[in-house]
C-alpha cells in the first residue's frame, strides 16, 4: 500500500466519522423538537434520494475529473449541508443536501482505490476501506450519542461561551461541521491522477444512455450481476437494521438513543473484524465463496426477538457485523475489479450506488410505513430477517458455480 492510499483512507476516515455521528445528532434534534417517530426512518431515505437521482451524473463526473478534487468538492457540499442544519433549516431538508455531497464523494472514494493499486491487492484495499469506515462508524455512533447529551453540551458550550439555552444536538451538529471542513482540506493532499474513462460527450441525452448502457452491462455480466445484487441488499439491510437496533433496544432492554448508539456501534466493529479476515483469507478469485454467510445473516435479527440481556445483545450485534463484513468486502472487491474492467471505476460506483441506495429507499420507506402503522418492532424484525436469509439462499443457487477472471 502506498501513500496515496493512506492518504484517501484518512480522509475517508474523518468523512465517514462526520456522516455517521451527523445521523445520530439529527435524530436527536427530530426528538427534540418533538417530530413524528417515523421522520426517523425518514431520514436515512431523504439522504439516499440523491445517490438515485444524481447516479447517471456522478460517476461520469469523478471519471472526469482527478478524484481526489473529486473528494474534496463531495466533503465541501457535506459541510454546507451540515452548516445549515446548524443555522436552521429542518433536519430531513438539511440532511438530504449532505446526501447531494455523499453521492457526489462516493464514486470517487471506491474508484481512486483501482487507479493506485494493482487488482491483487483490491480485496485487501476494500479490508482496510471497510474497517476504518466501520471504525468511523463505531466512533460516529458513540461520538453522536454522546454529542447530544444534555449535560455534556451544556459543558461544551460553557466552555466555548456560547448561549447554554441553544438546542443540545445543535452543540454535536457544530462539532460535526468542523469535522467535514478538516475532510476536506486532507482531501487536497491527494496527488492528481491521470483521468479514467472521460465521456466523448457532455450532453445530457448522451450521459443518460451511457448511465442505462453501463447499468444493463453490469446486471447482464455474471460476476457483475453476483456482486452488485448482494452488495445492494447488504447496504439496504445496513441503513435499516441501524434504524431498527434503536427501536429494539428501546423495548427489549430499555435503552435511551444515547445508549441504543453504542450497539450500532457494535455491529460496526463487528463488520471491521469481518473486513479484515476477508482482506486476509478471501483472495479475488474466491469471492463467490463467500455467499453462504449472507443467508446465516437473516437468522440474526429473528434471535435478537428474544433477547434482553446486554452481553448476549452485544454478543450477537458482534457476530452479526462480524458476518456482514466477511461476505460484503470480497463482493464489494469484485464489483470494483468487474466495473473497471468494463465500464471505468467511477462509472460502475455510481451504478452500485443507484441499485444500493435504491434498495435503502424502499427497505427505509417499507420501514418507516411499518412504524407509521404501529407494527410490533419484533414482527418487523422477523419479516426483515427471513426476507434477508430467503434472498440470499437463491443468489447463492444461481451464482455458486460462476468462476472469478
Amino acid at each position: 500500500m502506498n501513500r496515496v492510499f493512506f492518504t484517501v483512507l484518512v480522509a475517508q476516515f474523518l468523512s465517514a466519522l462526520a456522516d455517521n455521528a451527523l445521523l445520530f445528532a439529527a435524530i436527536g434534534l427530530l426528538m427534540f423538537y418533538g417530530s413524528p417517530e417515523w421522520h426517523q426512518p425518514l431520514l436515512a431515505s431523504v439522504f439516499v434520494v440523491a445517490y438515485i437521482v444524481l447516479a447517471p451524473f456522478v460517476g461520469p463526473f469523478a471519471d472526469a475529473l482527478p478524484k481526489g478534487r473529486v473528494l474534496f468538492i463531495g466533503n465541501a457540499i457535506k459541510f454546507v449541508g451540515c452548516s445549515a442544519m446548524l443555522m436552521g433549516l429542518p433536519p430531513l431538508w438539511a440532511y438530504s443536501i449532505v446526501g447531494i455531497g455523499a453521492a457526489t464523494y462516493s464514486p470517487a472514494k471506491y474508484g481512486i482505490l483501482t487507479e493506485i493499486l494493482p487488482p491483487e491487492e483490491l480485496v485487501a484495499a476494500n479490508g482496510w476501506m471497510e474497517g476504518l469506515t466501520v471504525a468511523a462508524v463505531v466512533l460516529g455512533a458513540i461520538i453522536g450519542g454522546a454529542l447530544i447529551n444534555p449535560d455534556l453540551a451544556l459543558a461544551g458550550l460553557s466552555k466555548l461561551h456560547l448561549p447554554v439555552h441553544i438546542a443540545p444536538p445543535m452543540f454535536a451538529i457544530g462539532m460535526i461541521t468542523a469535522l467535514y471542513l478538516i475532510a476536506a482540506v486532507v482531501n487536497l493532499f491527494i496527488p492528481r491522477l491521470p483521468i479514467d474513462h472521460r465521456l466523448p460527450s457532455k450532453k445530457p441525452g448522451f450521459v443518460l444512455y451511457d448511465f442505462w448502457h453501463s447499468f444493463l452491462l453490469l446486471w447482464k455480466d455474471p460476476l457483475g450481476q453476483v456482486s452488485l445484487a448482494v452488495t445492494t441488499l447488504f447496504w439496504g439491510v445496513g441503513a435499516t437494521l441501524r434504524l431498527m437496533v434503536i427501536a429494539w433496544a428501546a423495548l427489549n432492554l430499555s435503552f435511551g438513543l444515547d445508549q441504543a448508539t453504542q450497539l450500532t456501534a457494535l455491529v460496526a466493529f463487528g463488520i471491521a473484524i469481518g473486513s479484515f479476515l476477508a482482506g486476509w483469507l478471501v483472495p479475488l478469485k474466491k469471492c463467490v465463496c463467500v455467499l453462504p454467510a449472507g443467508i446465516a445473516l437473516g437468522f440474526l435479527p429473528v434471535i435478537l426477538t428474544v433477547v434482553h440481556d446486554f452481553w448476549t445483545a452485544a454478543a450477537l450485534l458482534t457476530l452479526l457485523g462480524v458476518i456482514s463484513g466477511f461476505f460484503v468486502v470480497p463482493l464489494n472487491a469484485l464489483l470494483q475489479h468487474r466495473g473497471h474492467l468494463l465500464m471505468g471505476a467511477g462509472h460502475s460506483i455510481a451504478q452500485q450506488n443507484f441499485n444500493e441506495n435504491i434498495s435503502i429507499l424502499l427497505m427505509t420507506g417499507a420501514y418507516a410505513l411499518m412504524v407509521r402503522a404501529e407494527w410490533h418492532i419484533h414482527t418487523i424484525m422477523v419479516i426483515f430477517g427471513v426476507f434477508i436469509s430467503a434472498l440470499m439462499t437463491l443468489i447463492w443457487k444461481r451464482h455458486r458455480n460462476d468462476e472469478v477472471h
